[in-house]
């Protein structure tokens, strides 16, 4: 490529009838001018387009990180959500388990319930007809007695057959006592 100053040092031989050498000068020095001014913005140009290539590669390389960083935080979403539903799953799973735990404990607690509750029943029922069997044993004991009492008073004719009488009174009486310790072994029945 020529230079300006290349164009400036040119030499041209003289013949005779050649052009007017001032005018050559003159034009050549314009030519000079602006081809310099050509050749300068030429260099400026080249040097804009390396500055703007190298700006080009920067935004490249960072387009290129740009879209790595959100593929890897496409990535780390992912397997954030992944986890996430994962531990989810993992936590409802330990709920239901431990539902059906709690459940099957009520069940077994509420069966243990019942069967306490069937042996109560039970226990008194047979409280009920223990002390029923006895209350009535007792009223025939009272029957008996007080009919003892009455034909015992309806024949009582004499001061003798009255001293025989408070003597069987005193029987009677020992004989009521009896009952008490009884009453006393009923509370002890089937409770």
């Amino acid at each position: 490529m020529i230079t300006p100053l290349d164009i400036q040092n040119k030499e041209f031989k003289k013949t005779f009838r050649g052009y007017k050498e001032s005018e050559v000068d003159q034009f050549l020095d314009e030519i000079i001018d602006d081809y310099e001014k050509l050749y300068r913005e030429n260099i400026e140009l080249k040097d804009k387009i390396l500055v703007l290539n190298e700006q080009i590669k920067q935004y490249n390389n960072l387009e290129k990180t740009l879209k790595d960083t959100l593929v890897v935080a496409q990535s780390t979403a992912d397997d954030v959500t992944r986890a996430a539903r994962q531990k989810s799953e993992i936590i409802i799973d330990e709920a239901e388990l431990s539902a059906k735990k709690m459940i099957e404990a009520a069940k077994e607690e509420v069966k243990s319930i019942q069967k306490e509750y069937e042996n109560l029943r039970k226990e008194v029922f047979i409280f009920r007809t223990r002390y029923k069997s006895f209350i009535e044993a007792q009223l025939i004991t009272l029957d008996e007695f007080y009919s003892k009492i009455e034909k015992d008073a309806s024949n009582v004719n004499n001061h003798d057959d009255l001293e025989d009488y408070i003597d069987e009174s005193d029987e009677s009486e020992l004989e009521s006592e009896s009952f008490v310790e009884v009453d006393k072994n009923v509370d002890n029945l089937g409770a």
